[in-house]
């Protein structure tokens, strides 16, 4: 996650708030050992969106774990103490203890973020997520309306998903949007900025588009190198405006890190005093968390590096407890994974920033049937990276 108004000189709101205790007094940290991780509750949801990575549908699923084996989960959280616990799905709000899920963390002390369509959130339900404590609701949009209800297989998506977003603003929620970019809604991004505007919703999040789950069906509709360039330069641009103007708005990306080194170079240009601070901001970020700084828990209790990287797993908690499988320093795959400066090939081994960067794994898996192979989707110049 790269915070584009933060390092483009601005102030951060809600990620601030989100890291706030990302480093408490006395803690071990090591990225290794704290890391964010996304819990999906369920794989069933009401919508059966284009790019979902857990190919989720709006049916029963067999062997989700159970609110027990949730809260064992939780209380290795605390052990490890995890910054940021990351509900997810599936639509997680179709968990039937959601609330008490969200307390029993906050109990702990855990910050809890939910990852949701929105769709679900009444002004009751918003009361609620309120009430057991939710510290961020993050809403997917991918579009102007007609785009995103075609996007998620349902009219009316939309007006809901909005009318969800202004319940969670009104009851005190911090509460942004993700927007997953492709060449079908590349030209609604900039509205539903405008939107965020509008409506002072204070965080705006861009998603690269990830190949997995039903987004390998996308992979043809993803947008080139150029036009990602440019859309990032433009972001970098709004994000400058938004803050000289005095907004609250946020802008982040997500899934390429190579948007950090492409602000850094931007930055070298027009503020040369301030390029050392960022880098060493993205230093302190350090590129892909994959198995280093994340990882992601389905809801039948396997651990994988991530919510994009199910091709190997790190085992079950119903085997093992997530601690136990996150501090295991003989498995290999997690020992790989936290030298991948080591791993990388292509443009991404000769980088200079591969520390900061590391590109995106599973893209380059799909492309080149290689987890260590180059990102695809570095769109940064041999000259930048050399």
């Amino acid at each position: 996650m790269i915070n584009i108004t933060r390092l483009a000189g601005g102030t951060p709101s809600v990620s601030a708030a989100l890291q706030a205790v990302s480093h408490p007094a006395g803690a071990d940290t090591r990225p290794s050992f704290r890391p964010l991780v996304v819990l999906n509750l369920t794989q069933r949801c009401n919508l059966g969106c284009s790019h979902c990575y857990l190919d989720s549908a709006d049916r029963s699923y067999a062997n989700e774990l159970s609110r027990g084996e949730i809260e064992s989960i939780i209380d290795d959280c605390q052990r490890l103490e995890v910054p940021v616990l990351l509900l997810s799905g599936g639509e997680p709000l179709l968990y039937k203890d959601i609330y008490r899920v969200i307390a029993y963390a906050k109990q702990r002390g855990i910050r809890v973020g939910l990852s949701t369509n929105g769709t679900l959130i009444s002004r009751q339900t918003a009361a609620a997520l309120a009430e057991s404590g939710v510290d961020y609701v993050g809403v997917s949009i991918d579009g102007r309306k007609t785009l995103h209800d075609a996007f998620r297989n349902q009219s009316g998506a939309f007006d809901k998903a909005m009318a969800g977003i202004i319940h969670c603003l009104e009851k005190g929620i911090k509460t942004g949007i993700r927007f997953t970019i492709n060449q079908r809604n590349a030209a609604d991004l900039w509205p539903v900025i405008d939107l965020c505007v509008q409506e002072k919703i204070p965080r705006f999040c861009m998603y690269h588009l990830v190949y997995a789950g039903r987004g390998k069906a996308l992979q043809n509709d993803d947008i080139d190198n150029p036009a990602r360039r440019a859309l990032v330069t433009r972001l970098i641009e709004t994000a400058q405006q938004q803050t000289a103007a005095g907004a609250a708005l946020e802008i982040l990306t997500v899934d390429n890190h190579a948007d950090g080194i492409f602000l850094y170079h931007q930055i070298l240009r027009q503020d040369p005093a301030r390029a050392a601070h960022v880098l060493q901001l993205l230093g302190m970020h350090g590129g892909c968390s994959a198995g280093t700084k994340f990882v992601d828990i389905t809801p039948d209790g396997t651990v994988y590096p991530c919510q994009f990287w199910h091709q190997e797993k790190l085992g079950n908690v119903r085997e093992r407890s997530f601690a136990s499988l996150w501090r295991d320093d003989g498995c290999g795959l997690l020992c790989r994974l936290r030298s991948k400066a080591s791993q990388l090939k292509g443009r991404c081994g000769r980088c200079r920033y591969k520390q900061y960067c590391g590109g995106c794994r599973v893209r380059a898996a799909v492309v080149y049937n290689d987890f260590w192979a180059e990102d695809p989707c570095c769109y940064l110049t041999d000259e930048e990276i050399s």
